[in-house]
């Protein structure tokens, strides 16, 4: 693969994943222009984040039959036209909130066929020495999208609370152009669908145990980052008194942290299957320790650097769980195995601000409530060091594309 495939490989999850971190500066603002509760606001997340995890599998599925990229283009497409009528709705409709809800699904729909994807294609396409550090520049460029996002976010926000539903076909559908003409597409396809799913069910009973433990950590991971960013986007204005680009800024420490510690791992990975797990667990134990020492901080620059270490926590432990499941099984199969892992990220990103919320308003103190996501994230890690056993997942994704 070329370097200009791999950037515009590189596009697909840098557009995918502003699809919730670029609302979550202005979520305040159109709590307050559509009048409804902080859970309701937070659906806009969910609505976007369950209809991807729920087709994720469907277009893993599809791919390895038909093909990546007649996949994953049209549904770049519909992701764009999604936030084009969110945005539409919200500007011509007097009651636009059911609208905007619904729009969200649809694009939602259409990320389902997205990052995903580009790391299944990336899979395809990469020996395993070179697959570990092409699927870092992924999860980085995934990362820098999050940094960009709160950015862009704040700033489309000073134009108008709906402007950012308008930004998504703008930069989503010349994606969709440049990997239909600059990726090339990845094996051959179209096995029997009895064929097909027997193999699936070889891998489940032989790596199954394993890949849960890869699925876990990632969705883990995304659901702790989410929740509580979307925890301090409330406290930046309430608490710190941040508004507009510099609650952008502020956004941007921790995920500026992830994108950055998903590309070290990557090259820390590169050729090296045995450091895979250390690496995971390094990454969920860091996470936990930052989320404890949250309670204990109260300033906004001590915060920061408790949710940056978040942040590198999250990014150290992504891309060992990538580079896992994307090597874990051949080109057959490797679209619905890694985009079962993929709907098991967006469910953690669709979870995390609601539960958050609802845990907050339920009566959790702010302590109790950081101190529950240290102990998951210790938690996951304990897992994980229990799945990932010799011979069934580590060891063998390096063995290549042949594998079953």
């Amino acid at each position: 693969m070329n370097p200009w495939a791999l950037v515009a490989l590189c596009s697909v999850p840098f557009v995918m994943v502003l699809g919730n971190s670029m609302l979550i500066p202005v979520l305040p603002a159109l709590q307050q222009a559509l009048d409804i509760s902080a859970v309701q606001v937070g659906l806009l997340i969910t609505a976007f984040s369950v209809p991807a995890g729920l087709l994720i599998p469907v277009a893993g599925a599809l791919s390895d039959q038909y093909g990546r990229k007649i996949i994953m283009v049209p549904a770049l497409i519909l992701y764009g036209a999604g936030g084009l009528l969110a945005g539409a709705a919200a500007l011509w409709l007097n009651e636009p909130f059911p609208y905007i809800l619904g729009a969200r699904v649809v694009q939602g729909m259409g990320a389902g066929g997205t990052y995903q994807l580009a790391m299944t294609l990336a899979g395809d396409l990469l020996p395993p020495g070179r697959r570990a550090r092409a699927l870092g520049l992924l999860e980085t460029s995934n990362g820098a999208g999050k940094v960009a996002s709160p950015l862009l976010g704040s700033l489309l926000g000073v134009v108008a609370w709906f402007a950012p539903f308008f930004f998504y076909g703008a930069l989503a559908i010349p994606a969709a152009l440049a990997v239909w003409g600059g990726v090339p597409e990845g094996p051959p396809k179209g096995q029997r669908f009895s064929q097909y799913f027997s193999g699936l069910k070889s891998v489940a009973r032989e790596k199954g145990i394993s890949l849960l433990g890869a699925y876990l950590a990632g969705a883990v991971s995304l659901f702790l980052l989410f929740g509580a960013l979307a925890t301090f986007s409330d406290q930046a204005e309430a608490v710190y008194g941040l508004r507009h680009v510099w609650k952008g800024l502020a956004l941007a420490v921790p995920v500026t942290g992830s994108a950055a510690c998903a590309y070290v791992a990557g090259r820390w990975l590169a050729g090296k299957p045995e450091r895979v797990q250390p690496t995971l667990l390094a990454g969920l134990s860091l996470a936990g320790a930052a989320l404890a020492a949250v309670p204990f901080v109260h300033g906004l620059f001590p915060r920061l650097a408790t949710l940056l270490f978040l942040g590198a926590g999250v990014g150290t432990a992504l891309t060992p769980a990538n580079t896992a499941v994307t090597g874990a099984v051949g080109a057959a199969r490797r679209g619905a195995i890694t985009c079962l892992y993929g709907s098991m990220r967006f469910f953690g990103v669709a979870l995390g601000p609601p539960t958050f919320s609802l845990m907050m308003e339920s009566g959790w103190s702010s302590a109790a409530l950081y101190w529950a996501g240290a102990l998951l994230a210790w938690g996951t890690a304990a897992a994980a060091a229990l799945a990932f056993r010799p011979g069934r997942l580590v060891a063998r994704f390096g063995q290549g594309p042949s594998e079953a």
